[in-house]
């Protein structure tokens, strides 16, 4: 069908349709339905929403084109394996750094907590004692390979959410290359 024989009435139809079908997911299964549907149609895939707003830590500007760009022009991986394989990182920091640009960049997450990183390098028997003492690195660095974002909970031992920033993108695609 092309769009001119569709009518507006049909569009709409269409569009009721699927957010019928829709409502009741729950956003991950909504997420594979759409990118099913568009993969079966030949249809580009659609930018992802814009997260909501972080309430604490610093403020990241989620539809920065620089991060986008960054994100579009990585290399994909199938695995971890096949990532840190390439990046061959050497220190801490860096194991930390390849962990967290395969969950953010590869993966397509907007953020990534360190439990989610160490557990990742764990499966390949490169787990860090510290991850977040590996990512503190990262964030002490000019410019930084990496934000917190938000902490959750009180203790020290508290949940924290980072994302790899342009620059820490830049650093790992620079170990894959070199």
């Amino acid at each position: 069908m092309t769009e001119e024989s569709t009518s507006p009435d049909v569009e709409f139809d269409a569009m009721q349709t699927v957010y019928t079908a829709l409502s009741n997911l729950d956003e991950a299964a909504r997420v594979r339905v759409l990118e099913y549907v568009t993969s079966r149609l030949g249809i580009a895939p659609v930018a992802k929403a814009p997260a909501q707003q972080q309430q604490d830590g610093p403020q990241v500007d989620e539809d920065d084109p620089a991060l986008d760009e960054e994100q579009e022009a990585a290399p994909k991986f199938g695995s971890l394996a096949e990532l840190f394989d390439a990046a061959q990182p050497k220190g801490t920091s860096d194991k930390a750094l390849v962990a967290g640009y395969w969950l953010q960049v590869c993966q397509g997450s907007e953020s990534f907590d360190g439990f989610s990183a160490n557990k990742e390098l764990k499966h390949l028997g490169e787990g860090l004692p510290n991850v977040t003492s590996a990512i503190d690195t990262l964030k002490a660095q000019k410019p930084a390979l990496a934000l917190q974002l938000k902490k959750s909970g009180k203790s020290r031992q508290a949940r924290k959410v980072y994302k790899i920033t342009v620059a820490g993108i830049r650093a790992v695609e620079a170990m894959i290359g070199g």
